[in-house]
């Protein structure tokens, strides 16, 4: 299986250096020599087989597995050298065929109606709350950071990003706030306490809820903040804001225009909505293999010409678009980091081989994010022309504001 192998990966790899060292101790050297040197250990035949077959699937469990070792650097630099090479080229033909088919079938692997979406969500999300405790910020923000200057810390840079979105939204005070797929509450809080909102979160995780909801007891937020479980499609009610982080990747690409058409429906005629979503540059395809198996069942990142027909299907128009490029990067840098500087307490947690499925979920990520075409959109979408300013000058203003008010003492919005 190594004479089939190894002229893949020599068509594949044509920068970095990677030695790969097969089952009999056999070592190929691929590349021009250049970025930081990576050696790639095989165990078996069988994993030759399986990694000639099918890539883009078995790497990640031929890792999980231990049949795939990294003997000098880590797996981010094999994975990173690994995307930078083919970002633009073509993949090797078993990828490409695999990938035509996995198109084909995304609607039917994406069928996330009420009760698999609920599964879906409690596959990831309610893993063991201290899972996260060991590689988020205190916030539990789990989606990308907006990073003001390239020292900023993740916690700066995740109160920036609350900050970015909440000006973008042109909240205020006292107006009703809906946050569609609310996490562990963070962003809610921050607009029920900062903006002086009154949120509304949903979410479909049970840890979530509990989290969130303990939180706004002990902020003494109850009052401005109320979380529940409970599907978008099920919400009732008019919103001044809707606000989505993170959730729109677990929609599915047969749902984008039910999705939109219940927002339109709980918009109020005035009011505004930011979606913020990770996006692909690289135009409509299909899901990793490895991420919709082990990672995000039902998941999808969408291309920016798949959102905005279905936006704008729903009587809805995009008022503004920005695109995070390497925010995320920079965000799945600190999380992987922090998750391997704890490796031994989710080892405790879980076992090996979920602490090798982790390492490979952020270094696939942060390496996609980095040299792949991998982004993140923040859309701003409103029903009337004229809601909010021509130019976006009021954005940096309001942001100024909240500023402000996060440096003021302690507020309690139950007062």
């Amino acid at each position: 299986m190594m004479v089939l192998l190894k002229p893949m990966l020599r068509r594949a790899i044509r920068r970095g250096a990677v030695t790969l060292v097969s089952p009999s101790g056999k070592t190929w050297h691929f590349g021009d020599g250049a970025g930081p040197p990576v050696t790639v250990r095989l165990a078996d035949r069988r994993a030759a087989l399986a990694l000639m077959l099918d890539p883009e699937l078995k790497l990640g469990e031929l890792y999980m597995e231990g049949r795939l070792t990294i003997e000098r650097g880590s797996i981010y630099d094999f994975l990173e050298t690994a995307i930078d090479n083919l970002h633009g080229r073509p993949y090797p033909l078993t990828s490409r065929l695999w990938y035509r088919l996995r198109t084909k079938l995304r609607r039917l692997k994406q069928m996330n109606r009420r009760r698999r979406s609920k599964n879906n969500v409690a596959h990831h999300y309610d893993l063991d709350a201290g899972l996260y405790d060991l590689f988020l910020d205190p916030d539990r923000q789990y989606s990308c950071a907006y990073f003001e200057h390239p020292y900023q810390s993740l916690e700066e840079a995740q109160l920036a990003k609350k900050r970015h979105i909440a000006a973008k939204l042109a909240v205020e005070p006292g107006h009703k706030v809906l946050d569609i797929g609310c996490g562990w509450g963070g962003l809610g809080l921050y607009l029920a306490d900062i903006a002086d909102a009154d949120v509304v979160g949903i979410t479909l995780s049970t840890e979530q809820y509990v989290i969130a909801q303990e939180r706004a007891l002990s902020r003494g937020l109850q009052n401005r903040a109320e979380f529940r479980i409970e599907d978008y499609r099920e919400m009732q009610g008019r919103f001044d804001r809707i606000v989505s982080v993170g959730m729109f990747e677990h929609v599915g690409v047969g749902y984008y225009k039910t999705f939109f058409k219940h927002c339109a429906r709980l918009l109020d005629d005035n009011g505004v909505m930011l979606l913020h979503t990770i996006g692909r540059t690289s135009g409509p395809g299909a899901t990793n293999p490895w991420i919709a198996k082990y990672i995000f069942p039902g998941g999808y990142i969408p291309a920016l010409e798949e959102i905005v027909p279905a936006i704008e299907g729903a009587g809805l128009m995009v008022t503004d678009v920005e695109v995070l490029r390497l925010h995320y990067a920079e965000t799945l840098k600190d999380w992987r980091e922090r998750f391997m500087a704890n490796a031994a307490k989710v080892k405790a947690l879980y076992d090996d081989r979920f602490v090798r499925m982790w390492e490979f979920y952020l270094a696939a990520c942060e390496a996609s994010f980095r040299s792949g075409d991998d982004v993140v959109y923040q859309i701003q979408i409103a029903r009337q022309v004229d809601t909010l300013p021509i130019t976006r000058g009021y954005i940096a203003e309001r942001e100024r504001r909240l500023l402000e008010r996060e440096r003021a003492p302690l507020r309690i919005a139950a007062e």
